[in-house]
C-alpha cells in the first residue's frame, strides 16, 4: 500500500512539473515612487529583466511586462526567465518606466541588480523617479 501511495505521489509531482515545460523561474516585485500624486487611468507600466553585461551594446531583454496600471503604487509585477539563459559572469538588472499617453512620467534612475541564483529577495522593490 505504501508503494502505491508513493507511486501516486511521484506521478502527481511529475505532472505538476510538466505544467511549466519551459522550466521558467519567476521574479515578483513592486514598482513605487515617492511623490504623493495619483496616476491617471491612462498610465502604463513597463518592467523588464535585462542582461546589462556589455557596456557598448544594448541590453538583452530576458522578459518584459507591459500593460495598463491597475490601481496606485505600489504596482505589482511578475517576470519569468529561463535559468538556462543565465550566463556565469554576466550582470542582470530590473528596469521600470511609467508612461501616460505615450509620454514618460517615471523611470528607474538607479541600477536594480539581481543575481538570478534563486536568492534574490522577493518581492523586489523597484523605485522610479519623476521626469521633470
Amino acid at each position: 500500500m505504501k508503494k502505491l501511495t508513493l507511486l501516486a505521489a511521484a506521478t502527481l509531482l511529475s505532472a505538476c512539473q510538466s505544467t511549466n515545460p519551459a522550466g521558467k523561474v519567476g521574479l515578483d516585485g513592486e514598482v513605487f515612487y515617492l511623490q504623493r500624486i495619483a496616476l491617471p487611468p491612462s498610465a502604463t507600466l513597463s518592467v523588464s529583466l535585462q542582461d546589462v553585461s556589455l557596456a557598448d551594446a544594448p541590453a538583452v531583454v530576458l522578459d518584459e511586462q507591459k500593460g495598463p496600471v491597475k490601481g496606485q503604487v505600489p504596482l505589482p509585477f511578475h517576470l519569468s526567465y529561463d535559468p538556462a539563459q543565465v550566463k556565469p559572469g554576466h550582470r542582470y538588472s530590473i528596469s521600470a518606466r511609467i508612461e501616460v499617453n505615450g509620454e514618460l512620467m517615471f523611470i528607474t534612475t538607479e541600477n536594480h541588480a539581481v543575481q538570478l541564483d534563486g536568492n534574490d529577495p522577493q518581492p523586489l522593490k523597484i523605485r522610479v523617479d519623476a521626469i521633470r
